[in-house]
């Protein structure tokens, strides 16, 4: 994949690697983290402060003080009542820290051991990785940019404005401010390389052609998938009346400017200036639309739950002593898998039919593959 993002809806329930989508940390810190930002009141990304999120750190959970713990709660009432399906439960604040902080230990989660939290390079609350070889692939092709953190090339201010305009309407805005990222990574890149070449060979200098040329060139990854405007190929949604679509693609049009001036705030490049019109804006997002595939990956909080209950006895009956008043929190939503959305260069050249003669599907064996 060229370009993913994990759906920010999804974030309170799976903690997981911003780069290839791995669960991160452990079974103690994936269970005691959902139920903490639950209990807060947090039912989706939309609700949560930066703040919230940083009680995944390596270092454990975040303490709020008595403001933030009131920002938080009013964001949510304003909300309304969560949509959440967990279960009204008993367990105490200082139990799920203690989970999310390692100093509380569930039987067999050894088994299921999961990569260590990796921070962002830059300092950001918003992406955590599993290996330093993610954290610093994610940096320098995308999220150096984008990064909300001390470190960032761009504005974090800005940024943070942007963040929350797509976590609050519409989060493929993410993934289209990743391509353009990427885009202008790559041009920077080729640029650094073109002058040293033309340092060491006495050649002359850059022009505008051969910036555009460098422009052209790292966007050709992007270019293979098919487009068309975002307004014009979504879909009319089944509330909206016919007689009405016109207004209803003016106003998508109109949530896609909003969303480019937010971007452009944080990370305009006039070399790269192309990439900024709302045309090519709608276009990337159109490519999404009409290519994208679902990226789904199986939690590990879901299979140590099934092998808890496989357990011979006495060994059940011992270990969900310890096992049961969790699973009983966490309800149906136990099994939530790491959901998402992800562009596939290759398999965005395959013919698109209305009568395929081939669809796209993960076998069982692939369920952890991302």
């Amino acid at each position: 994949m060229l370009v993913a993002a994990q759906h920010s809806s999804n974030k309170v329930d799976c903690l997981v690697c911003s780069k290839c989508f791995r669960f991160i940390g452990s079974i103690e810190l994936q269970i005691g983290r959902k139920l903490y930002l639950h209990s807060c009141g947090l039912s989706s990304k939309r609700d949560c402060t930066y703040k919230a999120f940083s009680c995944a750190s390596e270092e454990g959970c975040a303490e709020f003080s008595e403001d933030e713990e009131n920002d938080i709660m009013e964001n949510y009432n304003d909300l309304g009542s969560s949509s959440s399906n967990l279960k009204t439960h008993t367990l105490s604040e200082e139990i799920l820290k203690s989970l999310i902080n390692g100093d509380l230990s569930l039987p067999y989660t050894k088994n299921f051991g999961l990569p260590s939290v990796i921070r962002c390079p830059g300092g950001c609350e918003e992406e955590h990785y599993c290996s330093k070889l993610c954290a610093d692939s994610d940096w320098e092709s995308v999220h150096s940019l984008l990064c909300t953190g001390q470190s960032s090339v761009s504005s974090p201010a800005a940024m943070v404005k942007f963040l929350e305009h797509a976590n609050g309407t519409n989060d493929i805005f993410i993934l289209a401010a990743k391509v353009i990222s990427f885009t202008i990574l790559k041009y920077r890149k080729l640029k650094q390389l073109h002058f040293e070449d033309c340092k060491l060979h006495n050649k002359l200098g850059e022009t505008d052609e051969s910036r555009f040329s460098m422009l052209l060139e790292a966007w050709k990854p992007i270019s293979m998938g098919f487009k068309k405007r975002w307004w014009d190929c979504i879909a009319l949604p089944d509330d909206v009346d016919p007689c009405n679509e016109a207004s209803f693609r003016a106003q998508i049009r109109d949530l896609a400017f909003t969303s480019l001036q937010l971007l452009k705030d944080a990370i305009f490049d006039n070399e790269c200036a192309p990439l900024f019109s709302l045309e090519v804006y709608g276009h990337i997002i159109g490519m999404f639309e009409l290519n994208n595939l679902d990226l789904v990956v199986a939690s590990p909080v879901e299979d140590y739950f099934i092998y808890i209950d496989e357990l011979p006895s006495p060994e059940k009956e011992a270990a969900e002593i310890h096992t049961r008043p969790f699973l009983d929190a966490l309800g149906d939503e136990y099994s939530v898998c790491c959901q998402g959305t992800a562009f596939f260069p290759l398999q965005s050249c395959m013919n698109h039919s209305c009568a395929p003669s081939a669809k796209a599907f993960k076998r069982d064996e692939d369920i952890n593959k991302g």
